[in-house]
Order: C-alpha cells, then sequence, then structure tokens
C-alpha cells in the first residue's frame, strides 16, 4: 500500500523560505530547508506530525533556483532507540548512501558532512556522526530510520538540483536547516 503522500508539491512562497534561513543565520549561496509538520493540518491526523507519510516538506534554495519537494523528516516508525534529526542547521555534502548495504543498493544521496544532534525515542539527544542522510524514499515506507527522505517520484529531480546548484556555486556542502511547523 502506498504512503499518504500530498496530491501537491509545497506551494510556500519564496520570500517565506528566504526569511526562515535569515531568521536562522542561514547565509549560504545555496541551502536545503525542512519544515517537519507542513501538512500537519491536511494530511495524517491532524495537528499531529505523523510518522510513515510524506507530511513535511523540503525547499532548495539559491539565487537562481527555489524548488519544493514533498518530504519525510522523521523516522518512518516508533521504537526504543530510534533516532528523529533535532531542528537546527545541519551540513550535508553528497556522499553514498546505504554503506553498510551491498554495493548493489549503495547510492548518491547527501550525507552529513559534520555531527547532528538527534533525538532518540526513549532515550533522548545523542549527538555525533550516525548516517542520518537525505535519501530516497519508498512507495509503500518512508525509509527512514532517522533520515530526511524526499518522495521517490521526486528524488532525481532534488537530488540533480542540489548537485547542479553546489556545482554553479563551488560548494562541498550545503547547510540544511530543519524547522518544526
Amino acid at each position: 500500500m502506498p504512503v499518504a503522500t500530498p496530491k501537491s508539491k509545497p506551494q510556500q512562497p519564496r520570500e517565506v523560505t528566504a526569511a526562515d534561513l535569515l531568521a536562522h543565520g542561514v547565509r549560504d549561496a545555496v541551502a536545503l530547508i525542512g519544515y517537519r509538520g507542513y501538512y500537519r493540518d491536511t494530511l495524517g491526523e491532524p495537528g499531529r506530525n505523523d510518522r510513515g507519510i510524506y507530511d513535511d516538506a523540503l525547499m532548495v534554495y539559491s539565487p537562481e533556483v527555489y524548488a519544493t519537494f514533498n518530504a519525510n523528516t522523521d523516522p518512518s516508525r516508533y521504537a526504543t532507540g530510534i533516532a528523529s534529526l533535532a531542528t537546527g542547521v545541519w551540513r550535508y555534502k553528497i556522499g553514498i548512501h546505504g554503506l553498510s548495504k551491498p554495493a548493489r543498493l549503495q547510492y548518491r544521496a547527501l550525507v552529513q558532512a559534520g555531527p547532528v544532534t538527534v533525538i532518540r525515542d526513549k532515550q533522548g539527544p545523542d549527538t555525533g556522526m550516525f548516517g542520518i542522510n537525505i535519501h530516497r524514499g519508498g512507495v509503500s515506507t518512508t525509509s527512514s530510520l532517522g533520515c530526511q527522505t524526499i518522495h521517490p517520484d521526486q528524488w532525481t529531480a532534488f537530488l540533480a538540483l542540489v548537485e547542479a546548484e553546489m556545482k554553479r556555486h563551488a560548494l562541498k556542502s550545503v547547510p540544511y536547516l530543519l524547522i518544526e511547523r
């Protein structure tokens, strides 16, 4: 069964995203911003940010580009020790997702460029290098044990756009601002 997904991409105006980035001190030429609970009242249980559905949003922002994507910023399920990326600004770079899997299952994605803080179910905060990546989600699951995932129908366009903007601005990493709606 397919995971719940909005009927359209997020419609947030560029100016709102720019203001949020500035309010959180992000001034890099290229930035990513995730909104946890973007569809909080229109997808899943009203008033709640659900797990296991694409009820979040992720935007790519640069002077030349602004694009929105359906995303998941939560783990797919609840379980002791499962990580949720804490809100804040984190650095990401192009790398390989799934390094612990067979080579045929590994692919290019955005990987941690430095430590992140996560909140572990029933355990609390933890900071380090955990492989909390930004990668392709699934059709029947959001495919997250703490990662940020993009709907599979939008993944190729998302990664191509991020790579192109990083190349255009000669960047080795980009900031990812995660905020709660």
